[in-house]
């Protein structure tokens, strides 16, 4: 049996609650892990004034994957600058680690307005308006002047864009929805349509279709089910992925993966939510959103089979209960399954 090592951020608030669940679910799975732990998040930069170190970054390069909970302070807590935390942990780790896809399964749970979907968002997840280009001129004048550019490059784009289409040509309604706004964005969209263009002459099989992101946000409520894998760039999945946790039932449900798909380092694995501080210590929160980003981790890793009974097992119960039960409770139900 192949040991895994995992390097363990619990983060802020329910972040190490949600994550022991999702780590006790893997070893009732079976998968044999050689965790770490990392403290990195709010809580750690309000004591020591430190978010993501150039030394630590190189140390989590030498396990095989991430598995974060959730950082950030508490709703109101105004001790940490904003962007601090997003921009120099979260995005340090995706550009430093080359972090490029940002994948997001969803499949609607009963009663949700995407009950019956089944759909995945690639996002790109190193470019765009994230790339941090752009300044200030006249700061802090009435002529003040703030700019905010989007990097794509064809490369980024390329690799993001035929990652999806290999994704999309292993599912069986083998259908990609390029989504943008090519009619406003006439540089950065052209390059990712013809892009997307230029990759689906390789997959004859699959489909092609595309949305404007206004567009895609009214059929992703009124009409979920109509996607299947969805390519878009940072900003617009940043807010796509969120909208379709909503109508999938809820941002508790949803898993992430910030995949390395080079495989030149490790890849990230975390929940949609928050740190939900509210609630932290009650055994309140939700934890099937960090078993689903555990699951997707050993899909990664190569432990598929595990994976599989995971994510049948949160499917099963996702689908079948409606009583409420603790974050422990919940956790043990998912690991009976498995």
């Amino acid at each position: 049996m192949t040991q895994h090592r995992i390097a363990v951020i619990g983060g802020d608030g329910i972040g190490p609650e949600v994550t022991s669940e999702a780590l006790k679910v893997i070893a009732a799975a079976g998968v044999d892990l050689a965790t770490t732990d990392f403290d990195l998040g709010a809580s750690r930069y309000q004591r020591t004034g430190e978010v993501l170190s150039d030394e630590t970054l190189e140390e989590l390069r030498g396990f095989d994957a991430i598995l974060l909970g959730a950082v950030g302070p508490a709703i109101g807590d105004t001790s940490i600058p904003p962007g601090t935390l997003e921009r120099g942990l979260l995005l340090k780790a995706r550009f430093g680690l080359d972090l490029f896809i940002n994948l997001r399964p969803f499949v609607g749970v009963p009663g949700s307005i995407a009950e019956g979907a089944d759909f995945v968002v690639i996002r790109e997840n190193t470019e765009g308006t994230y790339a941090g280009e752009g300044g200030f001129l006249r700061h802090g004048t009435p002529h003040e002047i703030a700019t905010q550019g989007s990097v794509n490059t064809r490369f980024g784009v390329e690799r993001c864009v035929r990652f999806a289409f290999n994704l999309a040509d292993s599912r069986e309604a083998k259908k990609l929805t390029l989504v943008h706004k090519t009619n406003v964005l006439t540089f950065s969209g052209d390059l990712w349509q013809r892009t997307v263009n230029d990759v689906a002459t390789e997959f004859p099989s699959v489909s092609v279709d595309y949305n404007h992101i206004d567009a895609a946000c009214i059929y992703m409520v009124e009409q979920p089910s109509r996607y299947d894998v969805i390519v878009t760039d940072n900003l617009f999945g940043d807010i796509l992925t969120d909208l379709a946790g909503a109508v999938a039932g809820g941002i508790g449900f949803a898993a992430s993966a910030n995949l390395n798909a080079s495989r030149t380092g490790p890849s990230l694995f975390e929940p949609v939510h928050g740190a939900a501080h509210d609630i932290a210590g009650q055994a309140k929160a939700n934890p099937l959103a960090a078993i689903s980003s555990g699951a997707l981790m050993l899909e990664f890793l190569g432990e598929t089979e595990a994976a599989g009974r995971i994510s049948a097992a949160v499917t099963e119960y996702a689908m079948s209960t409606t009583e409420q039960a603790s974050t422990g409770e919940i956790g043990d139900a998912i690991a009976g399954r498995v």
